[in-house]
C-alpha cells in the first residue's frame, strides 16, 4: 500500500513559551498586581513614623527631665511644692514674731535667746520618732495633720496676745507647741518628693526644694516685719494661721497612691531601732553628724540673739530684724546659684571648711557691726553656710 500523505490537523496551539513571547512582543501583557507592595511600604512609612515620633517624645522626656524645672511639669509636685513654700514662709513668719515678741516682753539675752532653743529643740527630742512615722503613716494624712497643728497654735498665740495675757515663759511654751508641728513635717516632704516625680528628675526637685526653702527665708521676715510694724505681732499670728489651713486643705486634694508593701506595716519602736543600728554601723554617718552638730552647735547662736543685735542697732527695730534675715536667706540662694561652679572646684570637705571659716567670720563682725551698712554685708555672708539646715 502507498504511503499516505500526513494529515493536515491545521494550526498547532502554541505553547506557555511562545505565547509569553508572543505577548512580549505584541505588548498584549497582562497588568501585574502591586497592590500587595503597596500595603507593604504603607506599614513601614507607618511604622518609621511612629518610631520617630517616640524618639522626639523620649528625646522631649529627657530635656524636661534634665530641666532644672522639669519637675514643675508635674500636677501634684508643682501643688505640693507651692504647699512647702507657703508652710516655710510660715515658719519664717513664726520665727520672726516669737523673737521680736520676746524683746517687747524682756530684755534678759537668755530668754531672748531661749525661743531658739523651744523652737528647735522639738526637732532634737522627736527627729528619729518623726522621721520612723514618715515611712510608717499616711504621709497625706501625716503631713496635713501638721498643717493643722500649726494653724492651731497660730490661733492660740493670737488669742492670747490680743487678749493681753501673753508672758515670757508662757511664749517659750506655745514656741515649743509650734516646733512639734515643724519637727513632725519636715520628715515628711523629704519622703514625698522620691514618690512625685521620676528618678531622672529627682536632683531637680530636691534642687527645687532648697530653693522654696531659702525663699521662704526672704519671703517670711519681709511679710512678718512689714506686719509687726504696720498692725502688730499678733496679726502675724493670724496669717500664719489663714495661711497653714490653706496648706493643710490643699494637701487634701492629693490623691495619693499607696504603694504596695509586702511585709506590711513597719512598728515605730522597729524602725527607730533600724535607725539608730544604721548609724551606729557607719562610721561615715557617725562623722557627718558630728560634724553638723559641732557646725550648729556655735552657727546658731548668731540667730538666737540676732534680736538682739537688731534693736541695738542704730535706728534699729523690728525692721532691722526683718532686713537682717532677709540679707541671710539672699545670701543662701546666691550660694546655691554657684554651687555647682563652686563643687568643680572644690572638694565637699574644702565646702566645708570655708564654709565653717565664712560663718565665723560673719559672726563675729556682726558682733561688732555698728550700723546695718556693716551688719547687712556680713548676713549675706552667713547665708550660705547655713543655708540648708537640718532642722528646717
Amino acid at each position: 500500500m502507498p504511503p499516505q500523505p500526513p494529515h493536515d490537523t491545521g494550526p498547532q496551539p502554541a505553547t506557555d513559551g511562545s505565547a509569553d513571547q508572543d505577548s512580549r512582543l505584541t505588548g498584549d501583557a497582562e497588568p501585574v498586581d502591586d497592590s500587595g507592595h503597596q500595603n507593604v511600604n504603607s506599614e513601614r512609612a507607618a511604622q518609621a513614623e511612629a518610631a520617630a515620633a517616640a524618639e522626639l517624645k523620649r528625646s522631649a522626656a529627657e530635656r524636661a527631665s534634665a530641666s532644672p524645672f522639669g519637675p514643675l511639669s508635674v500636677p501634684v509636685f508643682r501643688m505640693l511644692w507651692g504647699t512647702w513654700i507657703v508652710a516655710n514662709t510660715c515658719m519664717w513668719m513664726n520665727d520672726v514674731a516669737t523673737a521680736w515678741l520676746m524683746t517687747t516682753l524682756t530684755s534678759s539675752p537668755v530668754m531672748v535667746a531661749l525661743v531658739q532653743t523651744a523652737s528647735t529643740a522639738p526637732v532634737f527630742l522627736l527627729g528619729l520618732p518623726s522621721g520612723a512615722l514618715a515611712d510608717i503613716l499616711d504621709r497625706r494624712k501625716y503631713f496635713m495633720i501638721t498643717q493643722f497643728w500649726v494653724a492651731g497654735v497660730a490661733m492660740v498665740l493670737c488669742a492670747v496676745i490680743l487678749s493681753g495675757g501673753m508672758s515670757a515663759s508662757l511664749l517659750l511654751a506655745l514656741t515649743f507647741a509650734n516646733g512639734i508641728g515643724l519637727a513632725m513635717r519636715w520628715p515628711v516632704f523629704a519622703a514625698i518628693v522620691p514618690e512625685l516625680v521620676s528618678r531622672q528628675q529627682l536632683p531637680s526637685a530636691l534642687a527645687l526644694n532648697g530653693v522654696a526653702m531659702n525663699a521662704s527665708r526672704i519671703i517670711g521676715p519681709l511679710v512678718a516685719g512689714a506686719i509687726i510694724a504696720s498692725a502688730g505681732s499678733a496679726w502675724v499670728f493670724v496669717l500664719n494661721a489663714a495661711l497653714s489651713l490653706v496648706a493643710g486643705f490643699t494637701i487634701m486634694r492629693w490623691r495619693r497612691v499607696h504603694p504596695a508593701n509586702p511585709l506590711g506595716r513597719e512598728r515605730l519602736a522597729s524602725a527607730m531601732r533600724v535607725g539608730v543600728t544604721f548609724v551606729r554601723e557607719s562610721p561615715a554617718m557617725r562623722a557627718v553628724l558630728w560634724r553638723i552638730s559641732i557646725f550648729f552647735f556655735h552657727a546658731t547662736a548668731l540667730l538666737a540673739l540676732l534680736p538682739l543685735v537688731a534693736r541695738d542697732l542704730e535706728s534699729g527695730g523690728a525692721g532691722t530684724f526683718t532686713l537682717l534675715l532677709a540679707s541671710m536667706g539672699a545670701g543662701a540662694i546666691c550660694s546655691a546659684m554657684f554651687l555647682p561652679r563652686l563643687r568643680q572646684l572644690m572638694t565637699l570637705d574644702e565646702l566645708v571648711r570655708y564654709g565653717t571659716a565664712a560663718q565665723a567670720v560673719a559672726t563675729a563682725v556682726i558682733a561688732v557691726a555698728p550700723n546695718v551698712y556693716v551688719a547687712v554685708p556680713a548676713m549675706i555672708l552667713a547665708g550660705p553656710p547655713g543655708s540648708r539646715p537640718p532642722i528646717r
